[in-house]
């Protein structure tokens, strides 16, 4: 059936025996691909049925469909004519793993971030309204985990006025975001979800989750007990209503024909409508069913061979920072730890299995946790709070004014840092090198290695008059790489003679600086030598780099970051305020939206690998050399000597003056 759906249009004409074997086709095709590339398999398994209802009753893309946090997508894609790419998914060149725009007309939102749904489809439905266009309907699929953010809760209360918007709320209640959704709002639908009070909005309204967890969405609970007392206690749509949402259900989502007939009412009504509908996450797959960390949110690619008998494991940077956290708790009972709805993913799972009275799982509500953060400080504690590098975006305000400002002992841990691959554009965390260069009193700490994880760690947990931050890739742990001297506070791990007089001084920022130890044995092999530095605390940016440039030729300064605002920015901006001629060139990714594909294979196309910087600064020595030097042009305008302002720009040497 799947290999004859070439758009939406094709499902309106199947029967309802061809429906259900469609919905059984997609799921082996989402089992196959996902288990042998990786992908978000739990939450697409989830919502088969769903998407098939939806793309039946509404019409894309003259309907808009808006997916919050996008990764349970591939069902979407798989039914608007992407079936034959489906096999490149998450690769490069292939297909996105999240809504993407290049792709088709069918996708709107390139969204990974949660949350934010409702006020894309609060507007855009604003626009269809003003443009007199009432024939057009928007659609947001929300998971009951992103119904935890602020940012839906304000989305809600403006869509609340908007009576003759054409908005449908699909609300999509598995009881879990990446693990089960927690708080007390939560409790309370977990008894709704199980009751036989609830309130027969559809006649063929049945339920089906007694065997569910009892779990549940944050966003429910407090509609329970919020009307008139008791009697509304189990009548979820009492909120909703009071503020002038039309609600439906709960509906069973995989009974196909009862979230089709939901849908439908919900697309005559004319106004703001929101459809709560139960789903299983991993749902049809019994190893996902059954897996109780996180129903398989997330799988692996399967690996290309066996890993040889005897060898030892690879470990994750994220693992190594779990062990070192749960070896802090036991000697610091001030130390307690944040996650926003991710306790597995960020490494704080063990800690807390140590410490469970010591974790706060706030939801998708980064900007709470960040404040909250700020108040257990300032009651005497030493919080980590734990995210992901891109969604430190969101709480940057909270961080700036409620941390940073009062000069509070926090610290905060960002995984996923630099290129993370695979998960696109959204997920890629090159922003907070540079955001945080704008944070004063802040310090900032990029780990080379597993055992600097373990290190700076420690040295941040014992800052007690300020912020810190620890960033660090995806993926795993590489070689350690151990110092062979100091400069300042900071680690040389390899130099010509004495290490203080050298062609280049090279600056890498955490895992960078790895890669810089490679590319001084190239250069080594070319007559250039090099002195490599892992400054370990990025921010603020060691005194002793200015004494070190002026025993050098050229400084240069890789990091895995955007370079506009970056360390490397941060290092130029030092050695200008001490007056230093030394050119300086920097190197990291350029500033824009990159493309889905593998790290190492990023890293390459935005020239960081050791073989393109090991060419480009053979080119800059060449370039900077003195004046009348035969190793470079007489006069040139980037040489000592030369107009302190072009030494002073940072930027990469362009690609057509690269030698071959």
């Amino acid at each position: 059936m799947l290999e004859h759906i070439e758009g939406p249009q094709d499902l309106k004409k199947l029967s309802a025996d061809e429906l259900r074997m469609l919905a059984s086709e997609i799921r082996d095709v989402l089992v196959e691909t996902c288990t042998r590339l990786g992908g978000h398999l739990g939450p697409n398994l989830g919502v088969v049925e769903l998407t098939i209802a939806m793309h039946r009753v509404f019409d894309s893309p003259r309907d808009k469909l808006v997916f919050d946090t996008g990764h349970q997508s591939y069902v979407h894609k798989l039914l608007t004519g992407r079936l034959a790419d489906f096999g490149s998914l998450k690769q490069g060149g292939g297909l996105s793993g999240y809504p993407s725009r290049r792709e088709s007309e069918h996708d709107l939102v390139e969204n990974s971030h949660a949350s934010t749904s409702l006020s894309y489809a609060d507007g855009l439905a604003k626009a269809f309204t003003i443009r007199g266009e009432r024939d057009r309907t928007v659609v947001a699929v929300i998971g009951d985990g992103a119904l935890t953010g602020g940012m839906a809760w304000e989305a809600l209360n403006n869509i609340a006025v908007a009576r003759d918007s054409r908005l449908v709320i699909v609300v999509n209640d598995n009881g879990r975001s990446y693990q089960p959704t927690i708080g007390g709002v939560a409790r309370h639908l977990a008894a709704v979800r199980v009751s036989q009070r609830y309130e027969h909005v559809l006649d063929r309204i049945k339920t089906t989750v007694t065997n569910t967890p009892l779990v549940g969405s944050p966003l429910y609970g407090a509609l329970h007990g919020a009307k008139k007392g008791l009697k509304d206690f189990l009548q979820p749509q009492v909120l909703f209503e009071d503020l002038g949402i039309k609600y439906i259900g709960p509906i069973d989502g995989h009974d196909e024909a009862l979230v089709e007939y939901a849908l439908r009412r919900a697309s005559e009504y004319g106004g703001p409508v929101l459809v709560h509908v139960i789903t299983r996450k991993g749902f049809g797959y019994p190893p996902a069913e059954q897996d109780e960390q996180d129903q398989m949110h997330q799988v692996g690619p399967a690996p290309k061979s066996p890993p040889a008998s005897g060898a030892p494991k690879a470990r994750d940077w994220t693992d190594v920072f779990a062990d070192e956290m749960v070896a802090i708790g036991a000697r610091r009972p001030d130390v307690v730890a944040i996650t926003a709805a991710m306790l597995y993913p960020v490494g704080l799972a063990p800690f807390a299995a140590a410490y469970p009275d010591r974790v706060y799982d706030v939801g998708i509500a980064e900007q709470h946790a960040m404040t909250s953060a700020a108040g257990l400080a300032m009651g005497g504690l030493h919080p980590v709070v734990s995210l992901y590098s891109t969604f430190l975006n969101r709480a940057f305000d909270q961080l700036l004014m409620d941390v940073a400002l009062h000069r509070l002992p926090v610290t905060v841990t960002l995984d996923r840092s630099g290129v993370t691959g695979p998960d696109g554009a959204s997920h890629n965390g090159m922003w907070d090198g540079s955001i945080l260069q704008a944070v004063p009193g802040l310090r900032v700490a990029a780990p080379r290695d597993g055992s600097r994880i373990a290190e700076l760690l420690n040295e941040a947990v014992e800052v007690s008059d300020g912020p810190t931050v620890l960033r660090w890739p995806k993926g795993k742990v590489g070689a350690e790489a151990e110092a062979v001297g100091k400069l300042g506070a900071m680690d040389v791990l390899c130099s010509p003679g004495d290490g203080l007089g050298a062609d280049v001084l090279l600056l890498g920022a955490g895992p960078m600086s790895v890669t810089c130890v490679d590319v001084a044995k190239r250069l080594e092999g070319h007559g250039i030598g090099v002195t490599v530095v892992d400054p370990r605390w990025i921010k603020p940016v060691d005194p002793a780099v200015a004494d070190a440039a002026r025993r050098h030729r050229l400084v240069a300064v890789v990091e895995d970051n955007g370079r506009a605002g970056g360390f490397g920015d941060a290092v130029c901006r030092l050695l200008r305020d001490c007056d230093d001629q030394t050119p300086a060139v920097t190197f990291g990714l350029p500033q824009e939206f990159l493309e889905h594909g593998s790290r190492d294979a990023i890293l390459e196309a935005a020239g960081l690998s050791a073989q393109h910087l090991a060419r480009r600064l053979t080119e800059a020595v060449a370039r900077h050399a003195p004046s009348g030097s035969p190793d470079g042009p007489s006069g040139s305008p980037d040489a000592p000597g030369g107009s302190p302002d072009a030494a002073r720009v940072p930027g990469e040497v362009p690609e057509e003056r690269l030698p071959e």
